[in-house]
C-alpha cells in the first residue's frame, strides 16, 4: 500500500463514528419503545381511559415509525447522514416535550408519534452509517456489535421505568427520554462526523419512489426484508400483550414487571454478541437460518402453558429469552443482507426495511392488544401464541427463499 493510500486510510478512520456514537443514536428509539411499559396501567388510570387506548401510544409509535423511515433513509443519501440525525433528535426532544404536557390521551398519541418520527433517524442511519464504511459480513460483525451495545438501553429501560412511575409517576419515564434526546443531541453535533459522500442527485417524490422501487424489484431484498419483518413482529406481539397479562393476570407491580423484562434484553444482546464475533466469520445466511428457529421455542412454551391455563412470571417472561436470543443473531445479518443488496441505495434500503419491520409491529401490537381486550380470549397468552405462531412461520418461508437465492 502506499504512503497515500495508508494517509488516505488514517484520514478515513479519523472520520469514522466512534462505536459509542452509533449505540447512543441506535438505542434513542428503543428506550422510548420500552421504558414505559411498566407504567401503561397506570397511565390509563391517569387519563381515565381504556388499556386499547393506551395501547395506541406504542402501536401508533411503531407505525409512526414505520412511515418516517421512507423519508429519513432517502433524505439521508441525498443530503448526509450528520444534518438528517442532527434534524431527527432535536424532533424527537420536541415530541418528548409534548408528551410531557399532554393534557389528554389523545394529546399524548399524537406527541409519541412526533417523537417517534425523530427517534427513528438513529435506527436508519446507523446502519447505512455502517454499511458505508464496511462490506456486507463486516457489516453484519459490525451491527452486532451496535445492537449488542444498543441493547443495554432497552435492557435497562423497563426497570427504570418501573422505580421512575414508583417515584414520580408515569410522567417520570417521559422525562427521562426528553434528557436522553438532549445528550445524543449534544453528542451528534460534537462528534457525527460524515460518512456518505456520493449524494443522489436530487430528493423528489418521484426519485423517491423510484429507489423504492428499485428495490422492491430484487427478488433478494424482498426476501431479506421479509426475514426482518416477521421476525421482529414475534417480538412485538409479546409486547402487545405481555404488559396488560403481568399486571392484570398476575399482578405484578411495575417495578418487578420492569425486572422481568429484562429477559428478552439480555437474550437479545447474547445474541448480537455471537453476531458480531461470528457473522463474518461463518456468514450471514447461517446466522439468519440460527436466528430464525430459536423463537420456535418460545411459542411452543408459551402454547404448552396457555394451553394448560398456568401463569407464573418465569411462565410468561422465560420463553421470551429465546426471542431476544433469535433476533439478535438473526437480524444484524438480515439487515446488512438487505442494505447490501444496492449498496448504492444503502440509506433507502435501511429506511425502507425499517419501515417495514416497524409497520408490522405495529399491527401485530395492536392485533394482540385487541384480542386481548374481550371473549374469547380476555386476559389469556392465546392471542400471543397465535400471533407470534403466525409470524415464525413467515419468518422461515422468507429464510428459505433467502437460501434459494444466496449466491454459493
Amino acid at each position: 500500500m502506499s504512503v497515500s493510500s495508508l494517509e488516505a486510510d488514517r484520514q478515513s478512520r479519523r472520520r469514522s463514528p466512534s462505536l459509542l456514537m452509533l449505540v447512543a443514536m441506535s438505542m434513542v428509539a428503543p428506550v422510548s419503545m420500552n421504558m414505559y411499559l411498566p407504567s401503561m396501567s397506570a397511565m390509563a388510570r391517569s387519563f381515565q381511559t381504556s388499556a386499547g387506548m393506551i395501547q395506541l401510544t406504542m402501536s401508533l409509535f411503531f407505525a409512526s415509525v414505520a412511515l418516517a423511515q421512507i423519508v429519513t433513509g432517502p433524505l439521508s443519501d441525498r443530503f448526509g447522514r450528520r444534518p438528517v440525525a442532527i434534524g431527527g433528535m432535536v424532533l424527537f426532544c420536541i415530541g418528548s416535550t409534548l408528551c410531557l404536557l399532554a393534557p389528554s390521551v389523545e394529546f399524548l398519541i399524537v406527541a409519541r408519534m412526533v417523537q417517534a418520527a425523530g427517534g427513528c433517524t438513529g435506527l436508519v442511519l446507523s446502519r447505512a452509517i455502517v454499511r458505508d464504511l464496511y462490506e456486507r459480513d463486516k457489516a453484519a460483525s459490525m451491527l452486532g456489535y451496535v445492537t449488542m451495545g444498543m441493547a443495554v438501553g432497552p435492557m435497562s429501560a423497563p426497570l427504570i421505568g418501573g422505580v421512575l412511575q414508583t417515584g414520580f409517576g408515569w410522567q417520570g419515564s417521559f422525562y427521562f427520554m426528553l434528557t436522553m434526546g438532549l445528550v445524543v443531541l449534544t453528542l451528534a453535533l460534537r462528534f457525527l462526523p460524515e460518512t456518505h459522500h456520493q449524494r443522489a442527485s436530487g430528493f423528489s417524490l418521484p426519485k423517491l419512489a423510484g429507489s423504492y422501487r428499485e428495490l422492491v424489484r430484487q427478488p433478494l431484498f424482498r426476501s431479506y426484508a421479509l426475514a426482518v419483518m416477521f421476525t421482529s413482529s414475534v417480538y412485538f406481539a409479546y409486547l402487545g400483550g405481555t404488559p396488560f397479562l403481568a399486571a392484570g393476570r398476575l399482578a405484578m407491580s411495575a417495578q418487578v414487571m420492569g425486572l422481568y423484562f429484562m429477559s428478552i434484553a439480555l437474550g437479545y444482546m447474547l445474541g448480537n454478541f455471537l453476531s458480531g464475533r461470528y457473522a463474518q466469520r461463518i456468514g450471514s445466511l447461517r446466522m439468519v437460518m440460527v436466528g430464525s428457529f430459536l423463537p420456535v421455542v418460545a411459542v411452543i412454551a408459551l402454547a404448552v402453558f396457555a394451553g394448560i391455563d398456568f401463569y407464573h412470571p418465569l411462565t410468561l417472561f422465560g420463553p421470551m429469552f429465546f426471542i431476544g436470543f433469535g433476533n439478535g443473531l438473526c437480524l444484524p445479518s438480515a439487515i446488512s443482507g438487505a442494505v447490501s443488496v444496492r449498496p448504492d441505495l444503502a440509506g433507502a434500503a435501511s429506511g425502507l426495511v425499517g419501515s417495514l419491520q416497524m409497520g408490522l409491529g405495529a399491527l401485530s401490537s395492536a392485533l394482540v392488544a385487541h384480542m386481548l381486550s374481550g371473549p374469547p380470549f380476555a386476559d389469556s397468552a392465546w392471542p400471543m401464541v397465535i400471533v407470534m405462531g403466525l409470524c415464525v412461520l413467515l419468518t422461515w418461508v422468507s429464510v428459505y427463499r433467502i437460501a434459494q437465492l444466496e449466491p454459493r
